[in-house]
């Protein structure tokens, strides 16, 4: 049985990726119940209007449990394509004819017949290879041979990124989350200026702005801290495109005879 080793491998099923999601927001909601929320009432009781300086004060509210889930999900997400992407590194800088003597003319029937046949058949650097030698087959032209590795390096790295969106969608809407915490708690504070201005009462002003302020706080570091892996991520996947680009070009064309 063939292992599948299509790029698509490199994203979890859906079935995966919805029990992490699930696992996320039920592990958060725990946390939260036993720890976060205990802590930050605690500390209100015990510090008065100096608790918004109190950690668990900063991330005791709704927006801040949110994007605390997303983001464990978004780690899930880089874990595994940077675990498929080690799992398979090996694969990138293999000759797959090295049982072929280069010296001579290469049997591109066999050869294909070989790859096709081969577990990794789907493996991106793999199906480059079949890629070139088919299109040698039918020109029996070195230079477009090569012309079909750059193509196929080209397309590889274009599903990579594609692949990314799920990332990029978090990337960009958990900081969008904490403005919508923004946006509630400036209207919560704007709904007791009136107790504020009659009563000399801010507590409650304080606390709302408070809301505002952390979720925006929170939502805006959780992202600095994606985006700081995702580029660690895309720089390993664009290492993998490179060295795919490298290995034919100093393996496979070399089987090539005019």
């Amino acid at each position: 049985m063939k292992k599948n080793h299509s790029n698509s491998s490199m994203n979890p099923k859906l079935w995966m990726s919805l029990a992490v999601l699930l696992a996320s927001f039920t592990l958060v909601h725990f946390l939260y119940v036993g720890v976060v929320i205990p802590n930050a009432e605690a500390a209100i009781l015990a510090l008065g209007s100096e608790a918004q300086k109190n950690i668990w004060v900063i991330l005791k509210d709704t927006e801040q449990k949110i994007c605390i889930s997303i983001m464990l999900y978004g780690f899930f997400l880089m874990a595994y394509k940077l675990t498929k992407l080690i799992d398979e590194e090996a694969i990138y800088t293999r000759d797959f004819l090295q049982s072929h003597d280069k010296t001579q003319s290469l049997d591109v029937d066999l050869a294909l017949s070989e790859l096709e046949g081969s577990a990794y058949s789907e493996n991106p650097a793999m199906a480059t290879w079949i890629n070139c030698i088919r299109r040698f087959k039918n020109t029996q032209n070195v230079q477009h041979a090569a012309d079909a590795i750059d193509s196929s390096v080209d397309s590889l790295a274009a599903s990579l990124e594609s692949g990314n969106g799920m990332l990029k969608y978090i990337t960009w809407a958990i900081p969008s989350i904490g403005f919508i915490g923004t946006v509630r708690g400036i209207g919560s504070a704007l709904g007791s200026a009136d107790k504020a201005i009659n009563q000399g009462d801010i507590a409650g002003m304080v606390e709302y702005l408070g809301v505002a302020f952390n979720s925006t706080l929170v939502g805006i570091f959780i992202s600095l801290i994606l985006m700081f892996f995702m580029h660690l991520l895309n720089g390993r996947q664009d290492e993998m495109v490179l060295r795919t680009k490298a290995s034919c070009e100093k393996h496979l064309l070399s089987h090539l005879h005019e």
